[in-house]
């Protein structure tokens, strides 16, 4: 069972819900709508010659922030990550994060694999756009870029992310800020 825009909108407003900025006019029937924030990562592929995530061996990362008047242009086949405006979380429920079905129909993917945000667990998500078209598509801080569902859970979990996620960006930030430091 998932929450209707009534049920999401109370539980907000009680705090069993955090969307910030909350914004009443993103709520869907039974969703509710988050922005692109202004912070992407992408592969240096120039210092990147492969990937083994079994021995730990990942990409080096660049950072990019662009002001809200600016464009990030994804380029067909790249896969880069991209963070929501919004901050959310619960206590209580199962957050999915899900595309829009507008930017599926033109080949923007929001997520690969990771849709699932447990209870307990509040942040700016990670978004993993990648562009399945032949064309670039442009991407603007602060359009609607995924929509989010919450699902009540049948009991209070027993485990909890009480902590900042290890894939979040404040880690990923970190990993970025490291690898410079050692060169």
């Amino acid at each position: 069972m998932m929450l209707s825009d009534v049920d999401i909108k109370k539980a907000v407003k009680a705090g069993a819900i955090t969307l910030k900025p909350f914004d009443e006019s993103r709520l869907q029937p039974a969703s509710y709508d988050i922005l692109l924030g202004n912070t992407f990562f992408v592969t240096d592929a120039h210092s990147s010659s492969f990937i083994d995530p079994v021995k730990k061996i990942y990409p080096k990362m660049i950072e990019i922030t662009l002001k809200n008047s600016d464009v990030f242009v994804l380029h067909p086949g790249i896969s880069i990550l991209g963070y929501s405006r919004d901050f959310f979380g619960s206590d209580n429920y199962l957050i999915e994060v899900n595309g829009k079905s507008s930017l599926a129909r033109i080949g923007l993917l929001v997520h690969n694999s990771a849709a699932l945000v447990n209870p307990g667990h509040f942040l700016n998500i990670a978004l993993e756009l990648c562009n399945l078209n032949n064309v670039p598509i442009i991407l603007h801080p602060g359009m609607a870029i995924a929509q989010l569902t919450f699902s009540p859970l049948s009991s209070p979990p027993k485990q909890n992310y009480k902590e900042v996620g290890r894939y979040s960006k404040n880690n990923i930030k970190g990993y970025v800020a490291a690898k410079k430091r050692k060169k």
